[in-house]
């Protein structure tokens, strides 16, 4: 889930550029730190789209920057539990399938993916049914459930985020649509 959130953080002004501690150059310097980054507390930091207050400067014996505490908003993505996020297939393995879910990636394990027994096509980046004509490749895109999180905050590429798409309504948008006219039509037929 997105979010608007008011942080503050201490930010190192370098030299360079100690005559110019405007709000738009504090800003640019908080880009920098915290876009990207995995916190346990708010999720992922987006964006930093704005600067109330900038403390006072503090000098630290051998440090040739300025430290100064900013107050400032961020948007961020935190997922949560049993969220159903809409999200693009970025990558298939033989295990799954990482799915693109915001500025993250979560992993539908193939045993998560359908009750049909679903065979990795390397050749083709695919996972396919062996017994139906179904399959998820890169570029799908795909409804699922957050149902396990674990953040790692200093290596946030070690953060998983796993889903699922077994339950009704969830799955390859593709899936959901042909199921739906499928329904619509032996509707009526009846």
């Amino acid at each position: 889930m997105y979010k608007r959130v008011r942080l503050k953080d201490t930010v190192e002004v370098p030299p360079r550029h100690l005559g110019d501690v405007t709000p738009e150059r504090v800003k640019r310097l908080l880009q920098d730190k915290l876009e990207g980054r995995m916190d346990e507390d708010v999720g992922s930091v987006v964006s930093v789209v704005n600067v109330h207050d900038i403390g006072e400067g503090t000098v630290l014996p051998s440090r040739p920057g300025v430290y100064y505490e900013a107050e400032f908003d961020a948007i961020t993505y935190d997922p949560d539990m049993q969220e159903v996020v809409d999200g693009i297939v970025v990558e298939v393995v033989e295990f799954g399938a990482f799915i693109g879910i915001g500025p993250v990636d979560g992993l539908l394990h193939v045993s998560q993916i359908s009750d049909e027994y679903l065979a990795y096509d390397g050749e083709n980046q695919q996972l396919a049914s062996t017994e139906s004509n179904q399959t998820l490749a890169v570029d799908d895109e795909v409804r699922a459930r957050i149902v396990t999180k674990s953040i790692d905050e200093r290596n946030p590429r070690d953060s998983k985020i796993g889903l699922t798409a077994k339950q009704p309504g969830l799955g390859k948008h593709g899936w959901l649509e042909a199921k739906r006219q499928q329904s619509e039509a032996s509707a009526e037929g009846n």
